[in-house]
């Protein structure tokens, strides 16, 4: 299997996207974000977030990784819109891996590479920067399009945690997906 080489730029850019971090103006986009219910099964998220709460976020978002074991990067689009955030989680310096999620929020702003572009773009970064050797994601068997970005983006199906999420339709299996990336 060929090892996955990227190529750093002095920007996290990667085709059609850049990443940036958090800024204090990001708030009212967190706001509308997290508080999306639609999306709420695919983050685990149970209750609506206060500007209050994302306000002390964005402060703890300003730390090292290394202290918060957590990264959140903005997606930008070409006309530095953004489209969408990807999360560094469960950070292990030690073991050299990290979770990873992502979100392109809007559905006029999805099927157009920006995630596959920001995995891109994320991946270079935990490697060449952060030191990573891996990365994961978890992903419910029934989201097809997350999977088949993860699959184009390099992540290989490494496991089935069966009736692994419960939902208000039922339980749903969980696809651990794995990236080599030295």
């Amino acid at each position: 299997m060929e090892k996955f080489r990227p190529q750093m730029n002095k920007q996290l850019k990667y085709g059609r996207i850049s990443l940036r971090p958090l800024e204090p103006g990001d708030i009212d986009l967190l706001y509308k974000w997290e508080n999306n219910i639609e999306i709420w099964e695919v983050s685990n998220t149970k209750t609506p977030f206060s500007k209050h709460i994302l306000a002390q976020y964005l402060v703890e978002a300003a730390k090292d990784i290394y202290e918060t074991k957590q990264l959140r990067l903005i997606i930008q689009n070409e006309k530095l819109e953004a489209v969408g955030a990807v999360d560094i989680f469960d950070f292990e310096p030690y073991h050299q891996r990290a979770g990873v999620g992502i979100l392109i929020h809007d559905e006029a702003d999805r099927n157009k590479g920006y995630a596959a572009d920001a995995l891109q773009a994320l991946s270079a970064y935990a490697l060449e920067i952060i030191g990573l050797k891996q990365l994961y994601a978890n992903i419910t068997a029934d989201n097809t399009k997350s999977i088949h970005v993860f699959v184009k983006s390099g992540f290989v199906q490494c496991g089935v945690k069966k009736d692994w999420i419960k939902t208000l339709s039922g339980w749903k299996d969980e696809i651990l997906f794995q990236k080599i990336l030295a």
